[in-house]
């Protein structure tokens, strides 16, 4: 390790004071902590690693992505549109309160109000209170994503969220990157309680004294210490200065694999890293020929294989392997000549210039993969300004739209491939939420409908026809930049048992974590 590198974990290792520890301590960094402490500001995955850390879901996913009880303990169907759970008895909020129907019924309204979350819930109609511990969950129409769904429902503590703040402000209120009570205070039923946190320095969780799940981990306290550089978020496991962290950049996992006293840990991911092209900002973007132009002067595989090391799956669409709408014939896209001809034929063989925005710490080489990208755009006569900038002030442009091709990655909420068709290229509808996350703008009437479509057909070879054909509209129209299928890898300190809690989803399940005596 190097005398600057040294330095550099040295410096973020002072963040993580003071050392004196609860009996059994993990410090973690990631590469960003989380934006906010409200649960429902913002959809992403810094937001639901929080949420399963403070909070807990109905139902949530196991390690092989079956569903299995938390906060309800049985659910069934009572008819074709009504599920009915039935809540975990006991549980308490880490203000006191109690957990009942009414905080879910709450909980669901607020959802519902939610920019991001909104379109995830928009199949929904009600929470009916049957009794203290009995909802339903209803929908319109059949629906085959109801327990996927549920997993985003986290009960919020709706005596401590109602009323109004000193100066006048409602407590419930979700404020997108603002400064309101649900961003600063917390109260959930989770395994660990927010103790300390100065954004952007450090996180302190300790664990909940009054957890319902007495037979979870063994971990006291949690310290996260967000470090952004790659080399710096290493040298701090491979020192010993912290436990665990994410992500393990593609440069560094032989070295950490290869290391004495920590442990490696990888999985494949479903999480589509892509550009999209705004066409409210440019005008060459609402010309098919463009976008297919600029996808094929993207060298997909050459990223993969020289930015990511291979640690990463070459995409042509959204949908991963696996999923109901993957098309196996949609394949990836380059051919640089191909790629000036239809400039040309667009009437744009002498290019012209956008803007670029990514962030340079939320997904695995961000900054660098955009960089490639703005050279390879360079040999159709595409010139880039890019810009860079922590996912803290990315997400803030990215709302605003405030470039001309921005950088998106997405991993499918419900586990389905309607989802990224929802969030990233539907007709954007803030009625229904639909296209939070299309900066491009891109619609298509046919694309929502099947969408719309598969949404209400439980059959699931007649769902993955409807899917596919989706796929194949998005590829056909070059809707977006497909990159790559991010591939997950975590780091941890040997004998930690961290393999038990990661997921292909990327919510460790750090209230689950059992640290071996002495390690």
């Amino acid at each position: 390790m190097t005398k600057f590198v040294r330095s550099l974990a040295a410096a973020a290792v002072v963040a993580m004071a003071p050392v004196a520890y609860a009996e059994t301590t993990v410090r973690v960094a990631y590469d960003a902590d989380p934006v906010s402490l409200d649960p429902h500001e913002q959809l992403s995955g810094g937001t639901l690693q929080l949420s399963h850390m403070v909070f807990d879901p109905l139902v949530r996913w196991t390690q092989d992505l079956q569903f299995e009880p938390r906060l309800a303990e049985s659910w069934e169907q009572i008819d074709d549109t009504t599920m009915r759970f039935k809540l975990r008895s006991g549980v308490t909020f880490h203000s006191g309160n109690p957990l009942t129907a009414n905080d879910v019924d709450w909980t669901f309204d607020r959802l519902k109000q939610s920019d991001d979350f909104k379109g995830i819930f928009a199949p929904f109609t009600d929470v009916e209170v049957v009794d203290d511990m009995t909802f339903d969950l209803k929908t319109a129409e059949p629906y085959p994503l109801v327990l996927h769904t549920a997993t985003y429902i986290f009960p919020m503590d709706s005596a401590f969220y109602t009323g109004t703040t000193d100066d006048g402000k409602d407590k419930a209120e979700v404020v997108k990157h603002g400064n309101s009570f649900a961003s600063r205070n917390v109260s959930g039923t989770g395994p660990f309680v927010v103790s300390e946190r100065e954004q952007g320095v450090r996180v302190v969780f300790d664990r909940f004294d009054g957890y319902w799940d007495a037979d979870a981990g063994n971990v006291d306290k949690i310290v996260l210490t967000p470090i952004k550089e790659d080399p710096t978020r290493v040298a701090a496991l491979l020192s010993g200065d912290v436990d665990f962290i994410a992500p393990v950049p593609p440069t560094d996992l032989k070295r950490v694999e290869e290391a004495e006293g920590v442990d490696l840990i990888t999985m494949p991911g479903t999480r589509i890293i892509t550009f999209q092209m705004n066409q409210n900002r440019v005008e060459a973007f609402k010309d098919a020929r463009v976008r297919k132009a600029i996808d094929y002067a993207v060298n997909n595989a050459g990223i993969v294989d020289r930015i990511m090391r291979g640690f990463g799956t070459v995409g042509a669409q959204a949908s991963p392997a696996g999923y109901l709408g993957y098309d196996e014939a949609l394949a990836p896209r380059f051919d640089l000549e191909k790629a000036k001809a239809l400039m040309a034929e667009a009437g744009y063989a002498d290019g012209f210039s956008i803007t670029m925005m990514a962030p340079n710490n939320r997904y695995v080489n961000d900054d660098k993969i955009a960089q490639a990208v703005a050279s390879m755009l360079a040999q159709i006569n595409i010139k880039v300004d890019l810009q860079t900038m922590p996912k803290a002030q990315y997400w803030p442009a990215f709302d605003e739209r405030a470039a001309d091709m921005m950088m998106i990655g997405w991993h499918a909420d419900t586990e389905d491939s309607a989802n990224f068709h929802q969030f990233l290229t539907a007709c954007p509808n803030p009625e229904n939420g639909n296209g939070q996350y299309n900066s491009g703008n891109y619609c298509n009437e046919e694309a929502d409908a099947l969408m719309d479509a598969a949404n209400a057909e439980t059959d699931p070879d007649k769902r993955a026809e409807l899917l596919q054909k989706l796929e194949g509209i998005l590829y056909e129209e070059a809707a977006f930049i497909p990159l790559h299928w991010q591939n997950l890898a975590w780091g941890s300190k040997s004998g930690m048992n961290a393999a038990e809690i990661v997921n292909a989803l990327n919510f460790p399940y750090f209230g689950d974590l059992v640290v071996e005596t002495g390690s």
